[in-house]
């Protein structure tokens, strides 16, 4: 059976679970590791969980908060909106106890992935997160490197956040990552969005999953804010940032191998990343920080808003490396 956008997307509300307005737990997507709750607090408002099997980034997406570990507490600053540019986070433990406090409200997201081992609590400062420029002219885009193997300590959880600019295509060119061999990692996905709104309204964008010779699957996603997409295999990109709408996505990935981001582009569009050398990086970038950002162009509020190893497996059809990120 081919799985279609009725399956995996999964429209603003419709994975609400209160408190939470996004609620999707590796039971949910019909997979093992990967997990993603939305907290929106009102002012002074307050949420208790328990993270059980799962380790959590807590990543602030509008306001800050306060979050007590085991009674311990930890201020995260957070920031306006997706859009404002990096935010510190927390990572948390499995088995551990956990309480969300905002004084001015917030909405705040809470990756997770089932594992075995809890390690300690980890504060992340925004000044310590990488930002990096990827791709060039209409696939230039920023990305957050919050949770990838190289920033973060953790058994399997990978979070990144992209941000890219209306009119450009991110996730592009398109690739995969769903056997575990050289040069490719099994990882399930989730995307969650934010649109940036217009004088009209809320904006849209676009998403696409596709198969190949041993993944049925079909999807094109017209999403706005608060939407998610899964991506349990295939091929996936792009994200399509509509003209007049800066697009931002959270990528939550983990897989049952080695914690490392490895990629494989689809042949039929690895050449793209060949054009980059020739093109200028999108100067609207970056959006919302004033940070400098890393250069890869060798490589490269809502309704309802890497250092990743990046390769394509040597592929019997003569496929060449990818020596970008797929973000």
């Amino acid at each position: 059976m081919t799985l279609t956008a009725s399956d995996l997307h999964l429209p603003y509300g419709s994975a609400a679970a209160d408190p939470y307005g996004v609620d999707v737990d590796p039971g949910r997507a019909g997979w093992t590791y990967s997990g993603l709750r939305i907290l929106d607090l009102a002012a002074d408002g307050t949420a208790g969980l328990h993270t059980g099997d799962s380790e959590v980034l807590v990543v602030p997406l509008a306001g800050g908060c306060t979050v007590a570990v085991d009674g311990e507490p930890y201020e995260l600053q957070g920031r306006s909106s997706v859009f404002a540019g990096v935010t510190d986070s927390l990572y948390v433990p499995r088995d551990a106890e956990v309480l969300v406090h905002s004084a001015g409200g917030g909405r705040i997201a809470l990756a997770s992935a089932v594992c075995e081992r809890a390690r300690p609590v980890a504060y992340l400062p925004a000044s310590d997160v990488p930002l990096e420029l990827r791709g060039a002219g209409h696939s230039s885009r920023q990305v957050h490197n919050l949770g990838t193997p190289d920033v973060l300590d953790a058994e399997r959880l990978i979070v990144c956040e992209v941000l890219t600019p209306s009119g450009n295509w991110s996730s592009w060119p398109p690739h995969k990552h769903d056997e575990d061999r050289e040069g490719e990692s099994a990882l399930e996905e989730i995307y969650y969005f934010e649109v940036a709104g217009g004088p009209g309204g809320e904006g849209v964008a676009y998403q696409r999953v596709y198969g190949h010779a041993s993944a049925d699957i079909d999807v094109l996603a017209e999403v706005r804010g608060g939407d998610v997409v899964l991506v349990p295999f295939g091929w996936h990109g792009p994200s399509m940032a509509a003209d007049g709408y800066h697009l931002y996505y959270l990528n939550v990935m983990a897989g049952p191998g080695e914690r490392v981001w490895n990629i494989c582009d689809d042949p039929d569009h690895a050449w793209v990343r060949g054009t980059w050398d020739a093109q200028l990086v999108d100067p609207r970038l970056p959006l919302g920080s004033s940070r400098t950002a890393e250069s890869d162009v060798s490589a490269a509020a809502p309704r309802r808003v890497a250092a990743e190893t990046s390769l394509s497996a040597e592929r019997a059809d003569g496929a060449e490396q990818a020596d970008g990120g797929p973000s």
